[in-house]
């Protein structure tokens, strides 16, 4: 028999590759998908099969994190061996603008699935996507040990989640587990997280659809990496024989001011003639500077990255050149063929 998996946020940036990823390692994979007038699944439909074809192994169920009773119907229904739970309201800055929703679904609808999980089978094994934006304005590097200084609601909802995943560990000896990523990005991050909302700006801008693009805080510092390689640590983290939580991470740092410069540079395009600064994309309380130390994740998981910030920025950039008709520069291609010569998921 396949192993189940369940995947909350299934039609996200992480989603979306870790369905792919357990698809290509025989899994049958179910996700939890928001109902929509509109489609919502454009990331998973080059994965996506009629769930009538024999063939299927992919299967979709409406729901949401605030529906409790849901969820439970789900756990019950399909008894998945697996649960990464990815699902969240997941933008810092918005989360100022909801903070009540953003607590609703991204904090207790971690209580929702745990509790879910618990009354239908402890032995389910849990994965929780917690967030590098719980450290806040702690000191770097930081690792398991740093304490968390959360700067926004978001950052605030993901460390309720980390105690809550942690506590159902302790208290039911659940394997119930945190991942704790730094930002990861590719080209199907989401248009407006500030990698992204560069990369396909600047392929606007050459396309002439676009003058200029509006950013706000040049100046924080992020350790970036890239998604695929990520979610492989997800599963990986599942595969332990011990439930433990775990800082994931390329450990270095580069503002947005250098993701900027670089992305522009590898187009041959002026920074200054085209880029414009947005105070309202401006956060109440900034986060200044975050960088990993994944040294647990290297000796434990074998974490060892294969794509660096700069690599990043060219895959990213030859992607949103392509998505709108351009001819991408290609250094970026090339670097991925060499990374991964056999990829387990499809091209953007």
């Amino acid at each position: 028999m396949a192993k189940k998996a369940f995947i909350t946020g299934i039609t996200g940036q992480d989603g979306s590759y870790l369905a792919e990823l357990l698809l290509s390692k025989g899994y049958e994979v179910h996700g939890l998908i928001r109902r929509s007038s509109t489609f919502n699944t454009s990331r998973i439909d080059q994965i996506y099969i009629d769930p009538h074809d024999p063939h299927a192994r992919m299967f979709l169920h409406y729901g949401d994190l605030s529906d409790s009773e849901q969820i439970a119907n789900i756990m019950y229904n399909f008894q998945p061996d697996e649960v990464y739970h990815l699902g969240a309201q997941s933008h810092v800055r918005v989360s100022f603008e909801t903070p009540e929703y953003t607590g609703n679904v991204t904090a207790l609808g971690t209580t929702r699935l745990l509790e879910a999980v618990r009354r239908c089978n402890s032995k389910i094994k849990f994965y929780q996507a917690s967030s590098s934006e719980m450290f806040g304005s702690a000191s770097p590097p930081q690792n398991e040990d740093t304490l968390f200084q959360p700067r926004s609601p978001y950052a605030c909802a993901k460390l309720y989640s980390y105690w809550m995943t942690r506590n159902y560990r302790e208290g039911y000896k659940m394997f119930a587990a945190n991942g704790i990523l730094f930002n990861h990005e590719s080209p199907r991050r989401g248009e407006t997280f500030v990698t992204r909302k560069i990369t396909r700006g600047i392929a606007r801008i050459l396309a002439k659809k676009e003058q200029s693009l509006y950013l706000g805080n040049l100046d924080a510092r992020r350790d970036w990496g890239f998604a695929p390689e990520y979610v492989e640590c997800m599963w990986q983290v599942l595969q332990q024989k011990e439930a433990d939580d775990y800082v994931i991470g390329i450990g270095e740092t580069h503002s947005v001011k250098e993701f900027l410069d670089a992305a522009f540079s590898y187009v041959g395009l002026d920074v200054d003639e085209h880029v414009k600064i947005d105070p309202k994309y401006f956060r109440p309380t900034e986060v200044e500077v975050l960088i990993s130390n994944p040294e647990k994740a290297r000796k434990q998981l074998g974490w060892k990255p294969r794509i660096r910030f700069d690599d990043l920025v060219k895959i990213m950039m030859d992607a949103d050149m392509r998505a709108i008709g351009l001819a991408p520069v290609g250094e970026g291609d090339k670097i991925l063929q060499k990374a991964f010569p056999k990829k387990w998921w499809k091209q953007d």
